[in-house]
């Protein structure tokens, strides 16, 4: 199964994430979104919790939209 959590999607910015965590309040909500949407879809792929195919198609494109939101949140704070 293919790691979907932040730091394995953007190893490269760990940092900045860290400190957008810290000081962006909707960038926490985002992430949190994120990761709570990220585990309902591992739940539904391991087959502990059900789905129809529509239902997780829908929950893995919210995950890639709220990856879009976080990468340019991300990029606009990587200094340079």
């Amino acid at each position: 199964m293919d790691q979907h959590d932040l730091h394995h999607e953007f190893p490269e910015h760990r940092e900045q994430i860290h400190e957008l965590k810290m000081s962006n309040a909707h960038f926490q909500r985002l992430v949190d979104e994120y990761h709570e949407v990220n585990r309902h879809v591992v739940r539904v792929e391991v087959h502990t919790e059900m789905a129809t195919d529509p239902e997780l198609e829908n929950l893995k494109k919210r995950r890639l939209q709220l990856k879009d939101q976080l990468y340019s949140m991300i990029r606009e704070a990587v200094p340079g």
